[in-house]
């Protein structure tokens, strides 16, 4: 090797070497608190709709997972609940898991009334069902006004019911392609809410995220 070319390198690595710690750059696979807390809330709010929608195909088709995929769903707004926590207290924990799996035993009397075609029992679902959104998200903008402001907040939950409502019916109907569209329609909006609740907490509790 040419000698200049040695002396180059050796330059360059005790360069390096003279490096403090601190200034070589963590690899980018690490996630800071607020990525990883925004990514873990995404996730549950994602497994909220997966699960939904495999009630809903398993109670359409009388499959016998149903209430496997039930037993899940509702595990889903426990940990929904948990995640709360740490910021807000067990109490309130408590009390979003408890409004929340109101919601999905609502939603599911709500598609065993579509399916029988019952009118009159579809309708009182689905206004408890719309009740019970605008609790949700009445307690949410309680807990922070400021990143959740009550008319927003009542607008993503109802927007929430009417995709599902979508893609319920596309399904009742057969519309396979309406029915994939519907869930990608839930699937876009939910992550939308999922990330202004994880940027609503880490404002609100910024010290928990440094």
């Amino acid at each position: 090797m040419d000698h200049k070319i040695k002396l180059i390198l050796l330059i360059a690595l005790l360069a390096l070497f003279s490096l403090p710690a601190n200034a070589v750059a963590a690899p980018a696979t690490n996630a800071t608190k607020q990525d990883a807390f925004q990514g873990a809330m995404r996730k549950l709010w994602e497994d909220h709709i997966v699960w939904t929608r495999q009630f809903v195909v398993s109670a359409v088709s009388d499959a016998p997972d149903k209430a496997a995929a039930t037993e899940r769903l509702l595990q889903n707004q426990v940990d929904i609940g948990n995640a709360i926590k740490p910021f807000y207290g067990d109490a309130a924990g408590d009390r979003l898991t408890a409004l929340l799996k109101d919601h999905i035993v609502t939603a599911a009397e709500l598609v065993t009334a579509l399916k029988a075609n019952d009118k009159a029992k579809a309708e009182s679902a689905q206004k408890r069902w719309f009740a019970n959104a605008d609790e949700i998200a009445g307690f949410l903008s309680s807990a922070n006004p400021k990143a959740w402001p009550p008319a927003e907040m009542k607008k993503m939950m109802r927007e929430h019911l009417e995709l599902t409502t979508a893609e319920v019916a596309a399904r009742l109907h057969g519309d396979w392609t309406a029915d994939i569209a519907a869930f990608d329609n839930v699937h876009t909006q939910i992550l939308h809410m999922a990330d202004m609740l994880s940027a609503g907490i880490i404002s609100q509790f910024p010290k928990k995220f440094e």
